[in-house]
């Protein structure tokens, strides 16, 4: 889609698009359009009962001085309007363009797009196209994610994934370096490796190191999970809508995006990004139900459910993070349970945090950006509950309080005096309705939130 911004319009075709305030508060140009059709706007208004909320469409057709075949009234909510508002506009229309088509091959002309360009008539036209070239390169990152998370399972694998992460981000001066299975199991991750050697796609371990900040400046830290199928292993899922577990990789799309649209933006802030992948396959040579084995920090894990399996390649990738870039703080993202649907459903993302600065940054961040997140809490009762007789730990607990089990199982791979945040996102994921600036699909859930978070708290 093609957005420009001009002090005047040129446009003679279309529609054209107007804004009013909740309670009926046309802007500048709506109060233009009504008072030269003789109160006509208002007229159509009040007829339709239409009262300016948030994402409210009027459409007024054949209005004298009109160019275009409609108008448009579009409502603001509470929000206000004006030059402020054009660029944010711009944006919204942009991420709401997405489309995961590539695989259409005899897609009918009506289902097509047929909006192909926008101009957007604004005082400060300069002022706004600058500041939309800065939402676009987030916009360019949010694409990517949702790119990788719509993707196939047989184009999306571990390699494959390793492979798109160098090429999408190397060249922008971000150092990536891929490990295989050999490094994987000669660093001991124990646990990362049991979740991919039932699958013939070997697991990697990717770490992206941006550095946009001074020498001195301690590093921070995203790690996201990255299990590109989810079968459940030998622990096997219902085979109903299986499917969807192409997008149990979300949480490492998301640091992928995100570290594309700090590098993009030149964040000034050295920022480490880590993804484990893997394929949770059942087969004769996938972990078992019963089995023990060894993380990176020597901790042991009986392995319990197969099914348990972000925790597994998480724990690994989170020791390694802190073992080799010693940041101060670091943030995983996952869609790592079903009991977070079942909590707080399609709204929110579920936030565990071992630090209250740390989260109530991150809960501001998520208001901001509509990307929201509900703290949820930890309580020693839950960590208990993953005591094993065993081994140091399983890695399920007894059945209930699902996520807040995960969580605790993830926080005891978080060294002493770094801050740590986990985000379930799997109810936000992916949206199966249209969303504000989110198309039904992919939502790259995690992308605006985390970048907006380290704008605000972490660049100096």
């Amino acid at each position: 889609m093609k957005i420009s911004f001009e002090i005047k319009s040129s446009r003679k075709a279309g529609a054209c698009v107007v804004f009013a305030a909740e309670g009926g508060g046309l802007e500048e140009s709506a109060a233009a359009w009504d008072k030269k059709n003789g109160g006509a706007v208002k007229r159509a208004i009040a007829a339709a009962g239409f009262e300016g909320k948030k994402g409210k469409i009027l459409a007024i057709p054949g209005l004298a001085g009109v160019s275009a075949s409609y108008l448009l009234v579009a409502g603001l909510g509470k929000a206000a309007a004006g030059d402020a508002a054009a660029s944010g506009l711009a944006t919204g229309l942009l991420l709401n363009s997405y489309r995961f088509d590539k695989y259409l091959t005899r897609e009918p002309k009506e289902k097509k797009p047929t909006l192909k360009s926008v101009e957007v008539v604004v005082k400060a036209a300069a002022a706004a196209r600058k500041k939309f070239d800065a939402s676009r390169k987030l916009a360019d990152a949010v694409f990517l994610t949702r790119d990788l998370v719509s993707e196939a399972p047989n184009v999306l694998y571990p390699e494959s994934f390793a492979k798109i992460i160098r090429r999408e981000l190397a060249p922008l001066g971000i150092t990536v370096k891929v490990l295989g299975r050999k490094e994987i199991v000669k660093l001991g991750m124990g646990a990362l490796a049991s979740v991919g050697q039932g699958s013939a796609q070997e697991e990697k371990l990717v770490t992206m190191h941006y550095k946009g900040g001074s020498k001195n400046q301690k590093n921070i830290a995203f790690v996201g999970k990255g299990v590109t199928f989810d079968t459940g292993g030998i622990s096997l899922k219902p085979g109903a809508n299986m499917g969807d577990m192409k997008w149990d990789m979300a949480g490492a799309g998301a640091v992928v995006g995100l570290m594309k649209a700090l590098a993009g933006r030149r964040a000034k802030v050295n920022v480490v990004g880590v993804v484990a992948l893997a394929e949770n396959m059942p087969s004769g040579t996938a972990s078992r139900p019963g089995d023990i084995v060894k993380t990176m920090s020597g901790q042991t894990v009986e392995i319990l459910n197969t099914d348990a399996e972000g925790r597994l390649i998480l724990c690994d990738a989170l020791w390694y993070c802190q073992e080799k870039f010693k940041p101060t703080q670091i943030i995983d993202l996952a869609t790592l349970t079903g009991a977070i649907i079942t909590a707080l459903g399609h709204e929110y993302g579920g936030l565990f945090a071992n630090a209250e600065p740390l989260a109530k940054h991150l809960l501001g961040a998520g208001k901001e950006t509509g990307e929201e997140l509900w703290h949820m809490p930890l309580n020693d009762a839950w960590d208990k509950d993953i005591d094993s007789p065993a081994a140091d730990m399983k890695n399920i607990g007894s059945g209930t309080a699902g996520s807040a089990i995960g969580a605790h199982f993830l926080r005891r791979f978080i060294q002493p005096g770094v801050a740590w945040a986990h985000l379930d996102i799997a109810g936000v994921a992916w949206s199966n309705k249209d969303r504000t600036s989110v198309p039904k699909g992919a939502s790259a859930f995690g992308v605006r939130l985390l970048d907006r978070y380290v704008a605000e708290y972490c660049e100096k």
